[in-house]
């Protein structure tokens, strides 16, 4: 209970910068003054605990698991960059896990390099907030501008360049 109620804390410290809108260095700053103490004192309960649980206990293994790592775990309270988790990148990454058993089903290597590539473009549409379907639109419609040119830099077709040139909406 103790160690679920200290991560919970940790994480009221990172929804008080989330609702705050708070810069990198503000996030910074607020965890220096509310998360570093959570950290110490979590890391003292670990160090206090471990010896009074059984080591192959589930409890046990949490506690040895999380001290071992605790450095590196605790190290997202130095710049406001960092994130306490990586749900953010498990996310992006969960299609890509998901759709594993899908591509036994593409037929051939190069439709599954197809379906890579795709989902690639897919990403990037999703990551620069670009419409997938519009951008792809575009796309299609300009690449060939790009053959016979070899000065044209491919990249300006990126979703996020687009974008910022006004040339595709989100």
């Amino acid at each position: 209970d103790y160690a679920l109620a200290q991560i919970q804390l940790l994480y009221d410290v990172e929804r008080k910068a989330d609702d705050e809108r708070l810069t990198y260095e503000q996030r910074a700053e607020l965890r220096a003054r509310l998360a570093y103490p959570i950290l110490v004192r979590f890391e003292k309960w670990l160090v206090n605990e471990y010896p009074k649980v059984m080591k192959d206990s589930p409890i046990g293994k949490a506690i040895k698991y999380t001290y071992g790592r605790f450095d590196k775990l605790s190290r997202y309270h130095l710049d406001g960059r960092y994130r306490p988790d990586n749900n953010e990148i498990e996310n992006k990454v969960r299609p890509v896990a998901c759709g594993r058993r899908n591509y036994l089903f593409c037929g051939n290597n190069d439709a599954a390099e197809d379906a890579a590539v795709l989902y690639s473009f897919f990403g990037c549409c999703k990551a620069a907030g670009a419409d997938f379907r519009t951008w792809l639109i575009y796309f299609l419609e300009h690449i060939h501008d790009y053959d016979d040119d070899y000065s044209m830099d491919l990249a300006e077709l990126l979703p996020d360049n687009l974008l910022s040139k006004g040339k595709i909406l989100s």
